[in-house]
């Protein structure tokens, strides 16, 4: 009975183990080939041998302009982006143990944005220094929040309402700025506050990879604590993890990743808070999604370009797509929660 048990655990192991791999490869090729349609479609459209050539750094007239200037830029920021936001956004969900608590909702991504439009309105500047000002204070953003809910013993619960005051407070200062500006700077602000990719340059692409790749690293190596805190306080204390260090950890990476995809790409709606849940669905239950949350972040960002660009007669910012495809599910989930704890 004991030999028939097991081979059924292991059996069930080997199955979801070959799902989540399944999920991942398809996450992958999905991206791969939303990232060679945003360089292929334009006003001009190119051939896959035709990229291949330009990337190789063959000059084509034209199209080397086209694909290395504009589009390349274009697909690396979203690519980039969609990951990060896509695994920060369930480092705060798991840590938190609250689908709810993604960053766009508890505040940090409203710090970054507050940082910007100050740059970009009062103090008049762009580029690099928006990017670094606003990665800043988003960190120092996300570090009160957590400073107040940390006060006697922290509480997750008290993190997420927290955070959602922060966010009310920050908004409604973004929204003083904005009716104060010059009405020619509120509309590179606006641009900005949507969440485009219109406009990013090569030069900002390295410094974001590098973030992106650097805080990855560190989430996934510490996953194992992230798994653990999501079973519990109490739990994850018995099982010898140092509750305030890993989540000291944990929420800087989170936060340095959010941080610098806003300042670079504008505060891209709902991505965070969807990729997630989505992968874990794709994934399953019992088996390790941060990596494929980030895939996911990557396909929502660039499939929302791509319908942004070419969809509609009108062309729409990135952010205004996933804030349509967001909303709805923000509202499901929320109508869900309230049903199961019988206030509907």
């Amino acid at each position: 009975m004991s030999n028939y048990t097991e081979n059924k655990v292991r059996a069930g192991y080997a199955r979801r183990k070959r799902r989540a791999i399944l999920a991942t490869i398809s996450l992958v090729l999905i991206a791969i080939v939303l990232m060679l349609l945003m360089l292929m479609l334009g006003n001009t459209n190119y051939s896959l041998a035709t990229i291949f050539e330009v990337l190789s750094g063959k000059q084509i007239q034209g199209a080397s302009f086209a694909i290395s200037t504009i589009r390349l830029p274009r697909m690396l920021a979203g690519a980039f982006t969609g990951f990060a936001l896509g695994l920060a956004g369930s480092v705060f969900q798991k840590m938190l143990r609250n689908t709810l608590a993604s960053p766009d909702i508890v505040g940090v991504s409203a710090g970054t944005s507050m940082a910007a439009v100050f740059c970009i309105l009062i103090l008049g500047l762009s580029g690099f220094m928006v990017s670094f000002i606003a990665c800043i204070v988003g960190l120092l953003c996300a570090l009160l929040i957590y400073a107040l809910s940390n006060i006697g013993h922290f509480s997750t619960s008290r993190f997420v309402l927290i955070g959602i005051g922060m966010q009310s407070a920050i908004q409604a200062v973004i929204s003083y700025m904005m009716v104060r500006a010059n009405q020619y700077e509120v509309t590179g602000a606006m641009r900005w506050l949507s969440g485009s990719l219109n406009g990013i340059q090569m030069k900002s692409i390295p410094l974001l990879a590098i973030v992106v790749i650097v805080f990855t690293l560190i989430i996934l190596l510490s996953e194992r604590n992230l798994n653990i805190l999501e079973l519990g306080e109490d739990l994850a204390a018995v099982l010898g993890v140092n509750l305030r260090i890993s989540r000291i950890v944990l929420i800087v990476s989170a936060v340095c990743l959010i941080a610098f995809a806003t300042s670079v790409g504008g505060p891209i709606a709902f991505v965070s808070f969807l990729a997630g849940p989505i992968a874990l669905r794709l994934v399953g239950a019992g088996r390790s999604y941060a990596f494929a949350s980030g895939l996911v972040g990557v396909i929502l960002v660039l499939a929302a370009d791509l319908l942004g660009q070419f969809a509609f007669s009108t062309r729409f910012p990135v952010g205004v797509i996933t804030g349509v495809i967001g909303a709805p599910y923000l509202l499901l989930l929320l109508f869900g929660k309230s049903r199961k704890k019988g206030t509907l």
